[in-house]
């Protein structure tokens, strides 16, 4: 019998992605996507494609029905997706963090109590080292935070790795993955950044231009495959690992590249503004992301290329670009704010007799 990999989260882009690159692996046989919404239906196979089966189980994670669903399918792989900073649908911050923490501990709690269980891949999010003033320039795995996240997403994450330890205590016959993931860009991501970046008027905090970091959709899926499956020779997918392109940009550096202006804001007023956005709707502000907009956030990633051996194939300029092809138009396209900064650039250049 193949193996028969369970996807928590399917429901979103990530999860529906995955689902669709894991049923195509060699050794797959069945593919059980889990959400509490309707799923997306998966493109059917064409004659002679040999693609694993799908399924598609409605299950609510906060209930032990989970369980049920484990055993039903013999699944023997768990690929745990929704872990994530908004849940659509979810009704509220407590909603959310019932989702992502009650859920998981649901969700670990079945895997713990299966005997065919033998691989446990979760997305996690570099959030858990916080955002603070007093961080490192960069962190690797092995660094404690300064300051562990108050709430928000990053809690959750920092709360589920933690009753990941603890099942990996427990059950030390299942091997473990745990992927902490910079922040996802590309075409059609849905995430609180990329509904910052949608903004026609981006606010940033005064006198900050923190560094950032981005991983492109495509290889967050291609993390998650290989972590899925055994290991590739002289390679290790268990453990913890940071996943991120290389490189990093300035905010203010996304924000030309996008064609949107800044409007730079005392810390207090962006909380204000970060209010009154989540209030209205029109973008996710919390706390966390403000930490980000204010002192960025940079991790390493040699684990991941010399232990796990992958290196993405979009480093974090190329990931942002591809995210801001996709994106509406600014109030000041790019190739025209490059002219008039070039124009300034001249003037300053020239001698005071010449100006």
């Amino acid at each position: 019998m193949g193996k028969v990999v369970l996807v928590t989260g399917v429901a979103r882009q990530l999860g529906a992605q995955f689902a669709e690159r894991i049923r195509r692996q060699p050794g797959v046989e069945l593919v059980v996507g889990v959400d509490l919404r309707p799923a997306p239906q998966l493109p059917p196979p064409q004659p002679g494609d040999p693609v694993a089966d799908y399924v598609f189980a409605p299950v609510d994670l906060r209930r032990p029905a989970i369980a049920g669903v484990l055993a039903e399918y013999g699944v023997d792989t768990v690929v745990h997706l929704n872990v994530s900073a908004t849940n659509p649908g979810a009704v509220g911050r407590a909603s959310v963090k019932e989702i992502n923490v009650i859920g998981s501990m649901q969700l670990l709690g079945a895997c713990q109590q299966s005997a065919q269980l033998r691989r446990l891949v979760v997305k996690s999010t570099t959030g858990v080292y916080g955002a603070t003033s007093r961080d490192p320039a960069v962190f690797t795995e092995r660094t404690q935070a300064k300051t562990l996240p108050s709430g928000g997403f990053a809690k959750d994450a920092a709360e589920v790795e933690g009753y990941v330890r603890g099942f990996a205590r427990r059950r030390p016959d299942v091997a473990i993955s745990v992927l902490r993931f910079a922040n996802l860009v590309g075409p059609g991501a849905d995430t609180p950044l990329a509904e910052y970046f949608a903004l026609p008027l981006l606010p940033t905090v005064l006198g900050y231009d923190p560094r950032l970091q981005f991983l492109h959709v495509e290889d967050a899926v291609e993390v998650l495959r290989r972590a899925a499956l055994e290991p590739a020779p002289d390679t290790v997918n268990t453990g913890t690992f940071n996943v991120a392109g290389e490189g990093v940009l300035l905010l203010s550096q996304c924000a030309r590249r996008l064609g949107r202006p800044t409007l730079p804001m005392l810390g207090p007023a962006l909380g204000w503004a970060a209010a009154l956005a989540k209030q209205t709707r029109v973008s996710d502000f919390s706390a966390e992301q403000i930490g980000l907009l204010t002192h960025g956030r940079v991790v390493d990633t040699t684990a991941l290329r010399e232990v796990f051996g992958y290196r993405p194939r979009y480093s974090t300029t190329e990931a942002f670009a591809d995210f801001a092809a996709g994106s509406g138009p600014g109030l000041l396209p790019p190739g025209r704010l490059a002219a008039v900064t070039d124009r300034l650039a001249d003037l300053l250049k020239r001698p005071p007799e010449e100006s």
